[in-house]
């Protein structure tokens, strides 16, 4: 998909930026589904442009915020831009936006990526960035602790990946296998982003193996 238009609309479409709802101390939430975020299809320049576009300006002025990371489903080989696109858009980022943020809480981290974070994003990110970030296993500690559930949509194969974790708590880790998940809930794309549409009926229906 090589049209800057198209990749934007995918983008707006997927929702995988959405700032909705707030946690706990009242501060706004920036919701990032990363299962939802087409790093194939999508280049570097246009989600930069399209954070400056829709989310920043809110950000920059609106006082102190978090992130709500939804780390569930993740597929390295369809949603991770790679190390060097992750340090480009954390660049771009505005100070002001830099600074207002206070927390990220993110949500069914597996193994891959708490060893990213402990190695690699030690390093690419400033040592403030990295001790923001709050782990959470499980959704009841998000909205216990962190979260007003009412006021924050998720994708229902998120609560659905939850409820597997109830009897294999260790899933996410990969020390437990178990059948195979089906994931529901992705939004749906018209035509003007047709090239996608395979993919993103793959995320409304997708078969993980363990």
């Amino acid at each position: 998909m090589s049209d800057a238009a198209e990749q934007l609309l995918l983008l707006e479409q997927l929702q995988v930026f959405k700032i909705q709802g707030r946690d706990k101390l009242g501060r706004r939430l920036l919701r990032v589904i990363g299962k939802f975020f087409p790093a194939r299809i999508v280049s570097v320049d246009v989600v930069k442009r399209y954070l400056e576009e829709k989310i920043y300006p809110a950000l920059e002025s609106g006082g102190p915020f978090s992130v709500l990371y939804i780390h569930t489903g993740v597929d390295r080989s369809e949603n991770f831009p790679g190390t060097a696109a992750l340090r480009s858009i954390y660049e771009a980022v505005p100070v002001d936006v830099k600074n207002n943020l206070e927390a990220v809480y993110f949500v069914h981290p597996d193994l891959h990526a708490r060893l990213f974070l402990a190695t690699v994003g030690r390093l690419m990110f400033n040592s403030g960035l990295y001790g923001k970030v709050r782990y959470a296993s499980r959704l009841d500690s998000v909205w216990r602790e962190h979260v007003r559930r009412s006021e924050v949509e998720l994708p229902e194969f998120v609560y659905e990946h939850d409820e597997e974790l109830e009897y294999h708590p260790m899933m996410d880790y990969g020390i437990e296998s178990d059948h195979p998940r089906v994931y529901y809930g992705a939004p749906s794309v018209d035509s003007p982003v047709a090239m996608y549409s395979m993919r993103v009926l793959r995320l409304q229906r997708v078969i993980v193996d363990e």
